[in-house]
């Protein structure tokens, strides 16, 4: 089985972990891998029945179109007594090319230790026995990460009661962390805020949710108030829907809407297509099944590429205040944040409001100090009167209740 491509510009891939043991037995279409791009992480089902002989590691970057394992199609399953599947016997193994695979780790475990150059430099530096050091790289090779661990580091006194671990970042968290810092370098990021009296939705959300959701069998969330509102202020301010391609700049009549969601492998952010031309209830809806999508790793590389503007909820952990940080090539986007009962002076007295702050992290170079201010007053002036700018008058209408 040849690694497939996962999506294009997509060159290599990394083996996040395999779901099956060298030698096993294993079913047409049965999942037997996760791969990380730096997009996704995505399922690699079997393309026929039989024994697997792994050709690959976890942990290791292979190409698109390479071999990672085989599968001798020639063996065939049999069912003990318990009723459970056992592995291949060993005539059905020396069959297969697993053979092959056990003679090599057998060849490579024959021989001395082999130690990596960054490991060498070490066990010389602090004169390190090897063999005491248990060897976990491919083929019983002797790692830098195998030394630190075996030995306490240089001026700890007690390891016992200083416990560490290490673990390899995966291919997706690296380009996230890539393409981060490359914003921070690249671009003049600048970030401006304000703040919103969340009351109007509250009393919408109160007087109309359980409507909402009986109809139509998903919440009314705060991510429609807000993608609407988005969209509303894009329109107004269409640099802020622009992003930088060398010496031009690229506008975009439509709204693909970015939303931040944290995934077990890290932050992914699929993309509400053309949600210009969608209602409270098509968002909410998309939301959710892009939500669960990206939390159970099943989202694809097509529902995360692209996007002309970013929404980032960091108030769903507790987050107050933030700047967030630009999704190139984009030119800005969007936080929100915890809503929180605070005093606001309404009409020369104090009151207490829900309010929200919301910060937009934009690039200077061609979004101005204007602009960027006057899209987030709009995204405020939107949200405080929903009914009359978002819902034109219309709530039934609007909430297709």
């Amino acid at each position: 089985m040849k690694i497939p491509s996962p999506g294009e510009s997509i060159t290599e891939v990394e083996i996040a972990s395999w779901l099956v043991s060298d030698g096993e037995f294993v079913k047409k279409d049965q999942i037997i891998a996760e791969i990380d791009s730096d997009k996704a992480t995505l399922e690699l089902p079997a393309e026929e029945s039989g024994v697997i002989a792994l050709a690959a590691e976890e942990g290791d970057v292979v190409k698109v179109g390479q071999v990672v394992c085989k599968i001798d199609v020639s063996v065939k399953e049999t069912i003990q007594s318990d009723g459970s599947a056992p592995k291949a016997n060993s005539a059905e193994v020396a069959q297969s090319s697993v053979k092959n695979v056990s003679e090599t780790v057998q060849k490579e475990s024959s021989k001395d230790p082999v130690v990596s150059p960054a490991a060498r430099k070490i066990v010389i530096e602090r004169n390190i026995d090897i063999n005491s050091i248990t060897p976990t790289g491919k083929g019983g090779r002797i790692t830098k990460q195998d030394i630190l661990l075996g030995k306490p580091a240089m001026g700890s006194t007690n390891q016992i009661d200083r416990p560490e671990s290490r673990q390899k970042l995966s291919m997706l968290r690296r380009k996230v962390a890539e393409r981060l810092v490359s914003v921070k370098n690249e671009t003049a990021m600048l970030t401006t805020f304000n703040e919103v009296d969340m009351s109007s939705i509250f009393d919408l959300r109160k007087k109309y949710k359980e409507k909402f959701k009986n109809k139509h069998g998903v919440n009314l969330g705060f991510m429609s108030f807000f993608t609407l509102a988005s969209v509303r202020a894009l329109k107004e301010f269409p640099a802020v829907n622009s992003m930088i391609d060398k010496q031009e700049m690229i506008s975009y009549d439509y709204c693909d809407i970015s939303i931040a969601v944290s995934g077990p492998k890290g932050l992914m952010v699929p993309v509400i297509r053309n949600a210009e031309k969608m209602s409270f209830k098509d968002i909410e809806m998309e939301v959710k099944k892009l939500a669960e999508k990206a939390r159970d790793g099943k989202i694809s590389v097509d529902e995360m590429t692209g996007g002309t503007f970013t929404i980032s909820n960091g108030g769903v952990f507790g987050s107050m205040l933030s700047t967030p940080i630009i999704n190139p090539p984009q030119s800005a986007i969007l936080g929100m944040h915890n809503i929180v009962e605070r005093p606001m002076a309404i009409n020369g007295k104090v009151e207490i409001k829900p309010v929200m702050y919301l910060a937009l992290s934009y690039d200077h170079r061609i979004i101005d100090g204007r602009e960027s201010v006057g899209f987030l007053v709009h995204i405020k002036e939107a949200l405080e009167n929903p009914i009359e700018i978002l819902m034109n008058n219309k709530i039934k209408d609007s909430l297709e209740i």
